[in-house]
């Protein structure tokens, strides 16, 4: 049976009220999205949702902590085992932003980097 859920989409400043109906991981409709972005964030969120994860982690020896985020978004049920894979990573300086910290985190594909440096 297919589910109607109603959404706001985050990809831009408008944040379009949008009515989507899927059934079964398949989006039959989108409707309310001003823009194509609309369509494809609306899509996505109602069948596999993903985000972005950022955290501040402390590094080994040092009272500054680094702060790090995923380079793409990953799938949101993943959230809590990325957020542990960081936490429990020891983080050594000297540390550059831009830095691979932890590739492939949680099977993603995706790797976490450093966003700002710790000398």
């Amino acid at each position: 049976m297919a589910e109607t859920e109603i959404i706001t989409c985050i990809n831009c400043p408008v944040g379009c009220r949008m009515e989507v109906t899927h059934e079964e991981g398949n989006v039959l409709s989108v409707k309310g999205n001003t823009c194509k972005r609309g369509d494809a964030y609306a899509r996505q969120e109602c069948v596999a949702p993903e985000r972005m994860v950022t955290a501040v982690a402390p590094v080994w020896e040092r009272d500054m902590p680094v702060s790090v985020k995923t380079q793409k978004p990953i799938p949101k049920r993943l959230i809590n085992d990325c957020m542990r894979a960081i936490m429990e990573k020891p983080f050594r300086a000297p540390i550059a932003a831009g830095d691979v910290m932890i590739e492939n985190v949680c099977g993603t594909g995706v790797n976490v980097i450093a966003t700002k440096a710790v000398d």
